[in-house]
């Protein structure tokens, strides 16, 4: 038998059937490095190009025994975490992650593309609480980060969120009324490191879940933060600016141009 030697990327995030964003959309984006991703859904949801209806969590005990199984099986080198709609499934990632010592990339869902609510307040005031802390990097987008830390002011929003224990943030800048797209990085004790995008024309679906995931998995390969997190937006960008209008709304990220 030939040795699998592609690094091993776990995801724990929720599903969309539209395959923009969740589940498909990490599956993608960690695929194009040359990882193979590992998968385990929080939840379904009822969405398209245009709007999501429902989510359904998945049964508590069932999702921890995947988590279980998963390590009990495979050497992960990375992990990215996505939507999670139940805070009960927050405490059960916190105890099933604390002793097991790997790069994490967190990426709060709070709001979906097209604007609906999939993270309760009750949920992601755990995230801050039990995840932070496990972070290697959260990479909330402005509105996200600005709602986590409740200020508008992004500076004292990052540094919130790298006092809950978090050790680096990059907040994009997409939702802003910016000329061009601004993505700032921030780490403890350094200057913060300001990244200029081309604003393109457009409304995407799943251009978080493309960068988080690009990000573990350049880290799963061996690269350092800062080179991992520079390519992914290189990446997502062109992933937008190579986009497929699959739906009837919001543009599919080509996370294969």
């Amino acid at each position: 038998m030939v040795a699998n030697k592609k690094p091993i990327v776990l995801v724990i995030a929720g599903h969309d059937p539209s395959g923009g964003a969740g589940i498909q959309a990490d599956i993608e984006s960690i695929a194009n490095t040359g990882c193979h991703a590992v998968t385990v859904i929080t939840s379904l949801t009822a969405q398209n190009t245009d709007k999501v209806t429902n989510t359904s969590s998945q049964n508590p005990s069932f999702f921890r025994k995947q988590i279980k199984l998963i390590f009990d099986d495979f050497n992960v080198s990375a992990c990215k975490i996505g939507m999670i709609s139940n805070s009960e499934f927050v405490n059960i990632i916190h105890e099933e992650l604390l002793d097991i010592k790997i790069p994490i990339v967190l990426d709060p869902v709070i709001n979906s593309g097209t604007g609906e609510n999939l993270s309760p307040k009750k949920t992601y005031e755990k995230i801050l609480s039990e995840l932070l802390p496990l972070s290697t990097i959260i990479t909330p987008n402005s509105l996200e980060a600005k709602i986590l830390a409740g200020t508008d002011d992004l500076e004292i929003a990052a540094n919130k969120l790298l006092s809950y224990g978090a050790k680096s943030v990059l907040i994009t800048g997409s939702h802003e009324k910016t000329n061009t797209v601004l993505n700032t990085l921030y780490e403890r004790d350094s200057t913060p490191i300001k990244y200029e995008w081309e604003r393109l024309t457009g409304s995407f679906h799943g251009s978080g879940c493309t960068l988080s995931s690009r990000i573990a998995a350049n880290i799963a390969l061996g690269n350092n933060l800062k080179n991992s997190v520079e390519d992914a937006q290189q990446y997502t960008w062109q992933t937008l600016k190579n986009g497929l209008q699959l739906g009837k709304k919001q543009i599919h990220p080509n996370r294969f141009f």
